[in-house]
């Protein structure tokens, strides 16, 4: 698996909290996937689907549930497509491969001044600060299963972060 390292994103509590939201995604221990999470397209009411080319987001639009909702949400961070267009540029990224998809959930945090708190070992204070960006992520408004915090501290100190706080 060619994924972000340790140098790349900063420290060891930065990779475990990028694992810990494809925890609370689904997408690293979904069935389907190949490749821990970055070739899983988000779960329809078919189930989950996987793509099979790192060479742009694959912007399928998927019928999520029986309510109507529909999402081309991608990759291991469950990323929609309107999204993956402007972090392609900002970031100069060349695809949608585990390291691009790394980065831009990296830029995310970075733009909800969480870092730190992840840097600090302030888990509980990043992951209220990226709730808005994971529906997962408790304390969101999304209306979708959201997971427990403590749940997801176990995941992430089982990836090997450190909590302080």
């Amino acid at each position: 698996m060619a994924r972000i390292s340790v140098a790349q994103a900063g420290n060891k509590n930065r990779i475990a909290f990028l694992d810990m939201i494809a925890h609370s995604e689904g997408t690293a221990a979904d069935p389907v996937t190949k490749d821990d999470g970055y070739d899983v397209l988000v779960t329809g009411e078919k189930g989950s689907q996987r793509f099979d080319s790192y060479a742009d987001h694959p912007d399928v639009l998927v019928t999520v549930n029986n309510k109507g909702l529909k999402s081309t949400a991608a990759g291991r961070y469950q990323l929609l497509y309107r999204f993956w267009l402007p972090y392609k540029t900002m970031l100069k990224l060349p695809d949608f491969s585990p390291v691009s998809q790394d980065l831009v959930a990296l830029q995310q945090i970075r733009e909800r001044h969480a870092l730190q708190s992840i840097d600090d070992g302030k888990f509980a204070d990043a992951v209220k600060a990226c709730a808005n960006i994971w529906a997962s992520l408790p304390g969101n408004s999304y209306g979708q299963h959201e997971n427990d915090v403590n749940v997801l501290q176990l995941a992430y100190v089982a990836a090997g972060g450190v909590v302080t706080a």
